[in-house]
């Protein structure tokens, strides 16, 4: 049986009445935390959670700066990219998410966010607004276009942004040099309300992507596990992500009879053929969580049989 659904038409709501709805559900959102200037020489510091990676070659980020909900006044950082068209976007960790959290705060213009949020500023190499120090990654960027998405309340700004340089800091390197490492980044994302969340621990976790091999697909899963009442759609992506001649053979799944867990199921419930199944899938379940794939597909064809 489907779940229910609330149904919602944009034009029927206000545009405060509808974002709760937007950025509670498009979430997380990673948060360009955006360093500008302007052409006095006021420097702004402030977070967008409108904000993605749009383009390695050239490297482009883009975010957006919305119109206020309430007044439809500009924030003071797309007045600065008008005047100076250079950004820096920072990447923020849990560790300086409460000071981000408070450089939102609606200051005058011309009051620096550095300063009241007690960040540190370090000088930009190519661009004149300057980078947090405190910050993993920073991308001095130039802004190639801003393009208005309407003159209403809530109306966002695209602003796009070519990378001309950018900054990791050492410990979030993979060893390899090639990458990030995604538990030392500790990367926090927005979500709705005042609700963030953080790319740590527990919370990560993999998925081998799809474009090394090709799957076999859900549709070719066997009739017992497509159908299986106890195996979720992730243990069915997970089963369907193998390419046809990375299957067990059928001498590989006898073989397998001896393993000391699948031994020990088939020999506790050989009576019991309903409950036999039942629980060699509950084992093939767990293989699949502890990243057994071939373990998985081989206890599995044992449940068929």
């Amino acid at each position: 049986m489907h779940p229910s659904f609330r149904t919602i038409d944009p034009a029927q709501l206000k545009p405060s009445e509808l974002h709760p709805f937007l950025v509670g559900a498009i979430a997380p959102r990673p948060v360009a935390f955006a360093s500008t200037i302007s052409a006095d020489g006021s420097v702004n510091l402030s977070p967008y959670s409108f904000f993605n990676a749009f383009g390695s070659n050239p490297p482009i980020l883009v975010f957006s700066p919305a119109n206020r909900v309430r007044d439809n006044s500009q924030k003071h950082t797309l007045q600065n990219v008008r005047e100076v068209p250079e950004v820096v976007i920072h990447i923020c960790d849990y560790a300086m998410v409460e000071q981000m959290s408070l450089a939102s705060t609606e200051y005058e213009k011309g009051v620096n966010e550095f300063v009241k949020a007690g960040f540190t500023e370090l000088p930009s190499q190519r661009v004149r607004p300057p980078r947090v120090a405190e910050a993993p990654a920073a991308f001095e960027c130039v802004v190639e276009q801003i393009i208005e998405l309407g003159q209403n309340n809530g109306a966002g700004n695209l602003i796009i942004c070519r990378v001309v340089m950018a900054h990791f800091r050492e410990d979030i390197v993979l060893p390899s040099g090639l990458g990030i490492d995604p538990f030392k980044l500790d990367a926090i994302a927005r979500l709705g309300g005042d609700w963030y969340c953080r790319a740590s621990g527990s919370s990560l976790f993999e998925v081998p992507k799809p474009n090394r091999s090709l799957g076999i697909g859900i549709d070719q899963l066997p009739a017992h596990i497509r159908n299986s009442d106890l195996l979720t759609g992730n243990n069915l992506g997970r089963l369907a992500n193998i390419e046809q001649s990375a299957l067990p053979t059928p001498e590989q799944v006898a073989d397998f009879r001896q393993e000391p867990l699948v031994s020990y199921t088939m020999n506790k419930y050989r009576t019991d053929a309903p409950e036999l199944r039942k629980q060699l899938t509950l084992l093939g379940q767990q293989f699949l969580a502890e990243g057994k794939l071939q373990e998985a597909w081989k206890t599995l064809l044992l449940a068929g049989e």
